[in-house]
């Protein structure tokens, strides 16, 4: 029985818990510094509350703090971890592999990971890297334990910072056009919940057919901009509002602020 371990369980951690739940033989262990989150959360999913020593018990253990606040957490963990066989699962951003071991005293292995919230519904994408300690077995079983949370992409270390800059703040991005197109949607007459489904359901369909297709963005958008139609008149729209450029100028902005 594979055990996840979980110090800090917000919004990131508490959905990686979630997916982990899905999967009956994953036992949980949770930790936060409010105690009550982490009760309430072991209610719902049926895991076990520990203070953060008790947690490193765990196969493997989800870091959900902040990143600034890794140099308060992980010192004081080092001893515990010192020839365990714990595998550290780190998410703070622009935080690197290296950077984790040097204060967790260079005692174990770590994967990185670059979530997004939807892996508490089976549809996330997950960037991850693995330090050169984490063999290829272990690499399966995490892969296997947290399967019901959506797609796993390996990579090398050096892309997860830009790449968790359309992938970690893109659904923000998106959720902010959704809005936008629901907001179109009522001032044309349309009753806001049904907007709201249907600019939802589409941008799922959309990027579902973008993925199971392989074809490329631009493709898709001129199979559906008939000539002279009307869906080529809403491009011409954006486009005159800078829509493309306005969408890479928020990954920069992420990035630089990441860094």
């Amino acid at each position: 029985m594979p055990v996840l371990g979980f110090i800090g369980t917000g919004n990131m951690g508490g959905a990686l818990a979630r997916a982990a739940a899905k999967k009956p033989l994953n036992r949980l262990l949770l930790a936060n510094r409010s105690l009550e989150k982490a009760e309430a959360l072991a209610r719902e999913l049926g895991g076990e509350v520990k203070d953060n020593a008790g947690v490193l018990t765990a196969d493997y253990v989800f870091l959900g703090v902040k990143p600034q606040m890794l140099p308060e957490v992980l010192p004081p963990l080092a001893p515990a971890l010192a020839g365990s066989e714990t595998i550290l699962v780190s998410m703070a951003a622009m935080t690197s592999i290296q950077r984790v071991k040097e204060l967790s005293g260079n005692n174990c292995p770590v994967i990185r990971i670059m979530p997004n919230t939807a892996v508490a519904i089976g549809k996330g994408i997950t960037l991850y890297a693995c330090s050169e300690e984490v063999t290829s077995g272990e690499e399966r079983a995490f892969l296997a334990a947290m399967e019901h949370s959506g797609r796993f992409l390996r990579t090398e270390e050096k892309y997860i910072d830009a790449g968790a800059c359309i992938s970690g703040c893109g659904p923000a991005f998106l959720d902010l056009f959704l809005e936008a197109l629901a907001d179109g949607g009522v001032a044309c007459g349309l009753p806001r919940a049904m907007a709201l489904e249907l600019a939802a359901a589409m941008a799922a369909g959309a990027a579902e057919l973008c993925l199971e297709t392989g074809k490329h963005p631009a493709v898709l958008k001129d199979e559906v901009c008939s000539p002279g139609g009307t869906t080529i008149q809403g491009v011409r729209a954006l486009e005159r509002g800078g829509f493309r450029s306005s969408v890479i100028e928020a990954v920069i902005a992420a990035y630089e602020r990441g860094k």
